[in-house]
């Protein structure tokens, strides 16, 4: 038995890829509970991941209320880095701001629920691929900024989605595709696009990665889903089921999924 609170499980890209769940002061490899089953309880309290607050709701994956309102990291900008204002002086935490988002980013493709750009940091490759559970991932620009990012995608986005369909990411093994065929054709069709970001931004900030080899990702899952009904604590506080695998951030049950990340910060006890 393990208690204590969680947070979004840690993951190594590995054939498949190997998960570990933190909860409390422990580190808990999921992999080996695939085929048993398995049980978390919602113990009833949920606690700020940032200033330890109790608080009867969990926003922007872990905080409380006011850390909600007041911290950078859980600002708009962050979910649409191409409404990034820093440059206005209006940033929530201007040093946050320097640190995190003034270092180098990826724009990427992936292959989740199907086609879909995104963007991360350089130190997420590739978590976040990973995170979204994507199998197939491109590298196509890296660039200096969060901001120049988001201009990247929002030229990309006109051509290719920017969002995972979780429920069919979660049925199956999405539709193996050529990415860097892909790519060519999504840097042809915002070709226009593509040189307007160009020109608003410094020689050499936006760099394309023409030599970048796709990455192909594999799952620890016995058995898809056929159907995805989705469990949470605030309505469920004890869940459990035989894990038949991880995928992105979910615990595929036989009986549901557990999205372990929506669940940041809420104190559990995990029993097997």
């Amino acid at each position: 038995m393990f208690e204590g609170h969680v947070k979004k499980m840690q993951a190594v890209l590995v054939d498949p890829v190997e998960y570990s769940l933190p909860i409390g002061d422990e580190l808990v490899p999921m992999n080996p509970y695939l085929g048993k089953k398995i049980k978390f309880t919602h113990l009833g309290e949920i606690h700020c991941s940032n200033c330890g607050k109790r608080t009867k709701k969990s926003y922007s994956q872990g905080h409380c209320f006011v850390c909600m309102r007041k911290l950078a990291q859980c600002d708009l900008c962050i979910m649409k880095p191409e409404t990034c204002h820093y440059h206005l002086g209006t940033c929530r935490e201007p040093q946050w701001g320097e640190q995190f988002c003034f270092q180098d980013h990826y724009v990427y493709l992936a292959n989740s629920s199907g086609l879909k750009v995104g963007i991360t940091r350089h130190t997420q490759v590739p978590t976040r691929w990973v995170d979204q559970g994507a199998t197939q991932a491109l590298p196509i620009f890296k660039v200096k900024t969060r901001l120049q990012s988001g201009q990247v995608e929002m030229a990309l986005k006109q051509y290719v989605s920017d969002k995972t369909d979780w429920r069919k990411m979660l049925k199956g093994q999405a539709e193996v595709k050529d990415m860097q065929a892909e790519r060519d054709q999504l840097l042809l069709a915002a070709k226009d696009a593509l040189s307007e970001v160009q020109k608003a931004n410094k020689e050499g900030d936006i760099e394309l990665l023409t030599d970048a080899e796709p990455v192909t990702i594999q799952y620890p899952v016995l058995e898809y889903p056929e159907k995805v009904k989705s469990f949470n604590f605030d309505k469920t506080p004890d869940i459990e089921g035989v894990l038949m695998g991880i995928k992105g951030q979910y615990l595929i049950l036989d009986n549901g999924v557990l999205n372990i990340r929506k669940f940041t910060s809420y104190n559990l006890q995990f029993d097997a």
